[in-house]
């Protein structure tokens, strides 16, 4: 029996909205600091406005929405979509904290003690060896791993690198040294029974 590659029934293309959970103020200053990039480096024109720019930015990461729907939805090309999102992740990784500074800062004002935790951010499943890195035992899923620190009432004070969820949170901290720097600084930290161990020598 011959086959077509001739879809059954007419096409269409439907564009849906839906309800991004984040504040005026999160896309204000996000707008801002695009805004402000694209001045210094001295780019008069985008395809779309910043603000709009923003909030596909914002869809794919909330959401994780394919690039290919929100690139169709805004008509644009998907290699756009992924551009900007590139773009915005390296303008808001260069304003991260550098965690030497976090805990000199948290010393200086009088504090000795954080709060340590570890997340798994879910991410979708695909194959390949990267993604068998990505599964997680603990949580049975694939994701990315994020070590946080915040002050003893609950503000976040420093991310960590993502990494495959694979390892484990202590393995994540000791990539950053983070008993060393905890140390250096002065500062104590209180974390679930995950952690136990962290201190120890690595290998011991």
């Amino acid at each position: 029996m011959p086959t077509t590659k001739t879809p059954a029934g007419d096409l269409t293309e439907l564009v849906y909205q839906c309800r991004l959970p984040l504040s005026t103020q999160t896309l204000t200053f996000l707008t801002g600091l695009l805004s402000a990039h694209l001045k210094k480096i001295r780019s008069r024109w985008r395809k779309l406005a910043t603000g709009r720019i923003t909030v596909i930015v914002l869809a794919a990461l909330r959401h994780d929405q394919r690039l290919a729907d929100l690139a169709g939805g805004n008509s644009v090309s998907r290699t756009t979509v992924g551009r900007w999102l590139k773009e915005m992740i390296e303008l808001l990784a260069a304003r991260a904290p550098r965690l030497e500074r976090v805990l000199a800062k948290i010393a200086r004002e009088g504090g000795s003690v954080v709060l340590l935790d570890g997340s798994l951010i879910p991410t979708q499943r695909q194959t390949g060896l990267p993604m068998r890195r990505r599964w997680s035992a603990k949580h049975k899923r694939h994701g990315l791993l994020v070590i946080a620190l915040t002050d003893v009432h609950g503000r976040l004070l420093w991310t960590s690198t993502a990494r495959p969820a694979r390892g484990s949170e202590i393995t994540a901290c000791r990539h950053d040294d983070l008993v060393d720097r905890l140390r250096e600084a002065g500062l104590a930290a209180i974390a679930d029974l995950g952690f136990v161990g962290l201190d120890d020598e690595a290998g011991a």
